[in-house]
């Protein structure tokens, strides 16, 4: 044990490096037994290794060079809001007894996609609510999207950076790209998309949990002001507090506040 500490300590190694090195000095150990002493000696976390937390990892940054770069494109799944409730209607209101009936046949209210695509340089993203999650879907999503960008200015994109979920990985969106570069990230590693998982984020604490919503309907016509909210008005801390729009090709930055 007093090795593995040794290693650990002062070479920073892995379970798994440090069970190849004492393979070659003598008798074999598991990496899963030198995983079990690490976490007896508190060593299990890299952060615990040094009292600053140094590491011998070098961190590196996916900065996007230039508007069109790189876009980011995620899902995420939201379960729908049904028409009707007699929270948001009343007791005894047709809309409630309507709910209420469809309760008890046991129907439930499915989910609602929100599609999202985010520009990497400008932080310009554009979402929309949709029925599913397919390949189908999620290209036809992607045409609008690039239709949506090239308003603004950025006329291509050369770069897409997607999950690993179906619709990405589908033929229907392999067939896509149409001259740009599609990357996906490494499987369990949401940071290297992060970008658009931040994005996620704000949506969710900004938008669909920022007020009680009635009905499906209601939050798919709000989803239009929100976009116009986040890309012209919201600051962004990587542009000095400036929305999005003001970095893109065409410097948009006089839309009406009001949304109306």
């Amino acid at each position: 044990m007093a090795r593995i500490g040794q290693l650990r300590r002062e070479e920073k190694w892995s379970a798994s490096r440090i069970a190849f090195e004492l393979r070659e000095e003598g008798p074999a150990v598991s990496r899963r037994t030198i995983t079990r002493h690490l976490a007896q000696l508190g060593l299990n976390h890299r952060r615990f290794i040094d009292p600053n937390g140094e590491t011998n990892r070098e961190v590196k940054t996916i900065a996007s060079k230039h508007p069109g770069h790189m876009t980011h494109l995620d899902v995420k799944k939201v379960g729908r809001i049904p028409d009707g409730g007699w929270r948001a209607h009343g007791k005894d209101s047709p809309e409630a007894r309507a709910a209420a009936r469809t309760k008890t046949r046991g129907a439930r209210a499915g989910y609602a996609y929100l599609h999202s695509a985010i520009d990497g340089h400008t932080r310009l993203a554009y979402t929309e609510s949709l029925e599913n999650e397919q390949g189908p879907t999620t290209v036809a999503f992607l045409n609008r999207a690039r239709e949506w960008f090239a308003k603004h200015g950025i006329v291509k994109i050369e770069r897409i950076i997607t999950g690993n979920g179906a619709c990405y990985r589908s033929n229907a969106f392999a067939a896509t790209p149409n001259g740009t570069e599609h990357r996906r990230t490494k499987p369990y590693t949401p940071k290297h998309n992060g970008k658009v998982e931040r994005y996620n984020r704000i949506l969710a604490e900004e938008f669909l949990d920022a007020r009680t919503w009635t009905s499906e309907q209601q939050r798919e016509k709000a989803l239009e002001t929100w976009n116009l909210h986040h890309n012209y008005h919201r600051p962004h801390g990587a542009h000095d507090g400036k929305p999005p729009a003001s970095a893109t090709p065409q410097h948009v930055n006089n839309v009406m506040a009001s949304y109306s």
